[in-house]
């Protein structure tokens, strides 16, 4: 499992991308690239990444279901998602 502070890490960018996306995409559009630069790093989208909401796993992410695929097998196994079932032939 990973650590907590790379969960909060990860909340805490999110915030500043909503923050700051209004802001990026005007300096942007008028090319100011010094005010651009004067912003927070981590106000930048390209600095997320998805990470499994019960286990904070970086890697092996489904987006449709927002979790790894360790969790995703335990979650279909136990049929707590619905419309997934093991298959079998």
């Amino acid at each position: 499992m990973a650590r907590k502070s790379l969960i909060a890490r990860e909340e805490r960018r999110k915030k500043l991308v909503e923050q700051y996306a209004e802001k990026r995409k005007q300096l942007k559009e008028a090319g100011d690239w010094k005010a651009l630069k004067l912003l927070p790093r981590d106000s930048s989208a390209t600095r997320l990444h998805n990470r499994c909401s019960m286990t904070g796993r970086s890697r092996a992410y489904y987006r449709k279901f927002g979790v790894s695929r360790l969790v995703f097998r335990e979650l279909a196994l136990q049929g707590k998602i619905p419309g997934v079932v093991k298959s079998s032939w």
